[in-house]
């Protein structure tokens, strides 16, 4: 059998009764381009945004408590979707979501995965992380603690 083809993208679909909220939000506060998408007419309306590289992370429920326990985010009530994105500076995007009336969850805060994370509660009641990466893939790869989960013992 041979190896699947990789996704060539990996797209989130939101589903909101405030859609102008949420547009303004991701496409605007957020800064996501908008790219052209179909729709039909009136209350059919829908918005893809880039949003850079797409990565999946899977968690654990232990592994999502620890998160929000080194994040200092309140821990979620049962399984829950957050977005998590990469950003350039983690307090700019803070700021500018808080500006745009975003609650913050989490403020920033170095964490052990050498990170600067912080967390809002966005539109829909989805949380959005911003993470802002304090040293490359190869120093984390260098560093105790990091592996992939196939060489963690078990």
């Amino acid at each position: 059998m041979s190896d699947p083809t990789p996704p060539r993208q990996l797209r989130l679909i939101i589903e909101t009764d405030d859609f102008d909220e949420a547009l303004t939000f991701y496409r605007d506060v957020l800064g996501m381009p908008e790219q052209p998408a179909f729709a039909t007419e009136g209350e059919d309306r829908v918005a893809i945004l880039h949003a850079g590289i797409a990565t999946l992370e899977l968690a654990t429920p232990e592994h999502a408590r620890a998160v929000d326990e080194v994040e200092g985010a309140p821990p979620a009530t049962g399984p829950t979707l957050r977005i998590a994105l990469e950003v350039e500076d983690t307090q700019e995007a803070l700021d500018a979501a808080r500006t745009h009336g975003a609650e913050t969850l989490a403020p920033p805060t170095r964490t052990p995965f050498r990170t600067l994370n912080a967390r809002v509660q966005g539109p829909a009641r989805w949380q959005v992380g911003f993470f802002q990466e304090l040293e490359s893939l190869e120093e984390r790869a260098a560093r105790d603690g990091f592996s992939t989960d196939g060489e963690r013992p078990r």
